[in-house]
């Protein structure tokens, strides 16, 4: 190998490695705006008060009006950086079917989990947020109007259980790259010793 090949290749390591830095720093933006989402829009379970309160504070502060669309950006941005290790062409997608089966490794279960429920979650995440920040202010009566509605229900039943799904594996592969969790070779491998 020539010093270009070796120069070409290293400039290409560090642009993928910042890359995949800015994808999982996204990610983890997501997962805590997730968190912090799904723990906001529960207190409607106290009190429908208590949420109406939440969202006029956000909306008041201008936050709903502005970080709306950062966290749309983000999502978009995550999307697009995260869609680079995706496979799109259809032979592609059954060479990792047929891996995932025959290799029966759960991480790489885990990852087919992530990238379908990504698909779904660009889709109906993105209608979500739409619906959502066009309609400002946001309420608990109207929110409660759309779980009302069979569509709208059987879509958020379809979106929430996607999101967990997502950002669990999504922390649990941040984990794993930071060391803090041990991935299931790793277990395996210091179990054969």
């Amino acid at each position: 190998m020539t010093k270009a090949n070796t120069t070409i290749v290293a400039g290409a390591s560090r642009v993928d490695a910042g890359l995949d830095w800015l994808q999982m720093l996204t990610g983890a933006g997501l997962i805590l705006f997730m968190w912090c989402h799904m723990l906001l829009v529960s207190s409607v379970v106290i009190s429908p008060k208590i949420m109406n309160a939440i969202a006029h504070f956000f909306e008041a502060t201008y936050m709903a009006q502005v970080g709306g669309p950062l966290i749309f950006l983000t999502f978009l941005v995550h999307f697009f950086l995260a869609a680079r290790k995706i496979p799109f062409r259809v032979e592609n997608q059954n060479t990792i079917w047929k891996h995932a089966k025959m290799l029966k490794h759960r991480d790489t279960w885990l990852w087919v989990v992530q990238a379908v429920t990504a698909m779904i979650i660009l889709i109906l995440g993105a209608i979500h947020m739409w619906v959502v920040l066009t309609d400002l202010p946001i309420t608990a009566a109207k929110s409660a109007a759309r779980m009302q509605q069979f569509w709208w229900f059987i879509f958020y039943m379809i979106l929430l259980p996607c999101v967990e799904l997502h950002v669990s594996v999504g922390f649990y592969r941040i984990g794993v790259k930071w060391g803090f969790v041990k991935a299931e070779g790793a277990r395996a491998s210091r179990s054969s010793r």
